[in-house]
Parts: C-alpha cells; structure tokens; sequence
C-alpha cells in the first residue's frame, strides 16, 4: 500500500478519506489543510500541518504520494502546482470509488477523484485533478479537461468536449455533442443544447 496525504479537511476530503478507505489501494498518513490546526483529526485522521510545512512533516511522516481534496478548481490546480514544484518525488493519485463503472479504453488523469455511481462510458478522456461527482454519467468519446469539476448527477451525452476549469453544475444535462470552453460554469439542473 502507497502512504499518502490528503490534502484537505472540508466536506469534500471526507468524501475522498472514504473513498480511499473503500478502494484500498493506499494507506492515509494524515491530512494537510490550511484551514483546520495542525492537531486536529477528520475520521481519525491527524491534521499534521500546512502545505508549507510539508518538509519537516515528511521527517516523521513519510509518504510516496498525495491526493488533493479540495472542491475549488483553481485552489486545486495552485496545490498541484505547489507539489510538482515543491515536492516532485511525491506522486499525485487518484481516487476511484469501488462502485464507478469505467468503460473500455478510458483514460483518467493523475489526481481525477471519481465518486459513488459514476459512470464513465468507453472511448473518454479526463484530464488531471478532476472530480467526477456522486452519480454524474458521462457518456461516450468525452473529453473532459484538467481541473474540471463534474458536479452530482450531472449528464452528458456522448461526443461532448469540457475545457479546463469548468464547473458543471448538480443535475446539469449537456446533448450530444456539446462543446464547453474552458473556464465555463454551468448552472444547476441546466441544458445545454448548444
């Protein structure tokens, strides 16, 4: 098992920690936030410090790699900018909850977190440090971009293409064939037919 952060302590962290733990693939050493005291715990899991802190956490908390919990995309895209900077020998993952079906030849970025009830049909792409929310379904030959996040019960049809940074909202319906620019949000419960 890989030792890893999550970095990050809100509501969207204790969905990746349980994520995670379901998945089995790593083993949490603790939690980097910059917005609960180093001390404090999430699901038992220790607050160990501030990003910034990161070198002398590493001394008595070793770890292979990372998980960015963090629901902004833009905050997420400066943390994963900070590691690649700061701390390449730690390896983004992602977290890919045990009830996601992933179809044939998909691609999933490092760092992407794909939650309960996704459905990622064949032949899509998602980019880095994406977050496929609870139940969303995309379907066929998508391409999703880097730091994109995917909201809950959003669907798409296939052939559709998301730029970087967007932000679909929850229950969001995009037809067939819908092209997104980057840095785009989509309200709740929307259609986008054009």
């Amino acid at each position: 098992m890989k030792k890893i952060f999550v970095i990050g302590s809100s509501g969207h962290a204790k969905v990746v920690i349980d994520i995670i733990e379901k998945e089995g693939k790593h083993q949490i050493v603790g939690l980097l936030s910059r917005d609960q005291a180093a001390g404090e715990f999430v699901y038992g899991y220790e607050i160990l410090g501030k990003e910034a802190n990161l070198p002398n956490i590493l001394k008595t908390h070793p770890a292979e790699g990372f998980v960015i919990a963090v629901g902004d995309n833009a905050t997420r895209a400066k943390v994963a900018n900070f590691f690649a900077e700061n701390h390449p020998q730690l390896e983004a993952v992602s977290a890919i909850h045990p009830t996601a079906i992933i179809g044939k030849d998909v691609n999933i970025g490092t760092g992407t977190v794909l939650m309960a009830g996704v459905v990622i049909n064949p032949s899509t792409r998602i980019g880095k440090n994406c977050i496929i929310n609870t139940s969303a379904s995309i379907d066929h030959d998508n391409v999703i971009g880097d730091f994109t996040s995917i909201a809950p019960s959003v669907t798409t049809g296939g052939d559709c293409q998301i730029g970087e940074f967007c932000a679909i909202g929850i229950g969001a319906t995009l037809l067939h064939g819908i092209q997104i620019g980057e840095q785009t949000v989509i309200g709740a419960k929307a259609l986008v037919n054009k």
